[in-house]
């Protein structure tokens, strides 16, 4: 079989969805996601969690060029999105990748097939919806995290927070948490004495801060979502720890800026500036309106 041929089963095998085919075609396997070539069981377990994420390749293969012992394979890809990848989660059946552009260099060494993948993981994300966010590695003293907040237009003072963290084994379960974290928020959302919630992840470890109008809004939360996120950590061996807490607020301070006369003016009722401005009611997790 000649190299070109090779690239053509290849293709074939990717196909077909099958972990076990396509390490049969190859001695050693490189993408963006191996930090070096795997074979063996470690390239039939890449190749596996490849499949779970993206069960069907639909490869549109645009040019197959032969070097002699090089082969490039150029490849357009659509495939549905079933598992967790680069940290986004599975949020719905018809999520997919669609038009990512990528190319499959084959080399034959010692009567052996080599296969390097390159693709754009970017393009991967933004083909699921997603912004790509760069963060500055960590260093003894510091780390960064990504966040997001979930808001509601009441105006009530706080009265009571919540600090929920959850460790996460690897990035595939810090998917699950995220989702659930955001199912369990989006339950909360209509509920009587909500305010909102930030949430926000550093290394595995993912975070919920919720404010409540009062202690006894905290008690009364009992959404479905929250009662299964509960049994999955407690009985279904999700995560490796998990801290809960809830605070009373002792103080809170708000000042906005006139958009007038530019000072800053207290939030609090009835106070406005020189000019006559008087901030507006301002939903604790919400930019305010100017």
């Amino acid at each position: 079989m000649t190299l070109t041929e090779t690239a053509r089963h290849w293709v074939s095998a990717w196909r077909t969805g099958s972990a076990e085919e396509v390490a049969a075609v190859i001695a050693s396997f490189a993408d963006p996601d191996t930090r070096e070539p795997v074979r063996g069981e470690a390239l039939t377990g890449h190749l596996d969690a490849v499949f779970r994420r993206f069960p069907k390749w639909t490869l549109d293969v645009e040019t197959v060029a032969d070097a002699g012992p090089t082969a490039v394979v150029t490849w357009t890809l659509t495939a549905p999105h079933r598992a967790p990848y680069l940290g986004i989660p599975v949020t719905g059946g018809g999520a997919e990748v669609r038009g990512v552009r990528g190319c499959d260099v084959l080399s034959l060494v010692d009567g052996e097939v080599h296969v390097r993948r390159y693709h754009d993981r970017l393009g991967i994300a933004e083909s699921l919806g997603h912004t790509a966010r760069f963060l500055p590695p960590p260093t003894p003293d510091m780390e960064y995290g990504t966040s997001f907040r979930a808001a509601t237009d009441r105006t009530t003072q706080p009265g009571a927070f919540t600090l929920t963290w959850l460790d996460a084994r690897d990035e595939e379960e810090g998917a699950e948490v995220t989702l659930l974290s955001t199912e369990v928020v989006k339950a909360l959302r209509p509920t009587k004495g909500f305010l909102g919630a930030a949430i926000f992840e550093i290394g595995n470890r993912k975070y919920t801060l919720s404010a409540f109008d009062t202690l006894a809004s905290v008690r009364a939360v009992h959404a479905r979502p929250h009662q299964r996120a509960m049994r999955k950590f407690f009985k279904g061996g999700l995560c490796t720890g998990a801290y809960t807490s809830v605070w009373q607020l002792e103080r809170d301070s708000l000042y906005l800026r006139c958009p007038s006369c530019d000072v800053m003016v207290s939030a609090a009722e009835g106070a406005s500036c020189d000019c006559g401005w008087t901030p507006p009611p301002s939903p604790l997790f919400s930019q305010p309106e100017e």
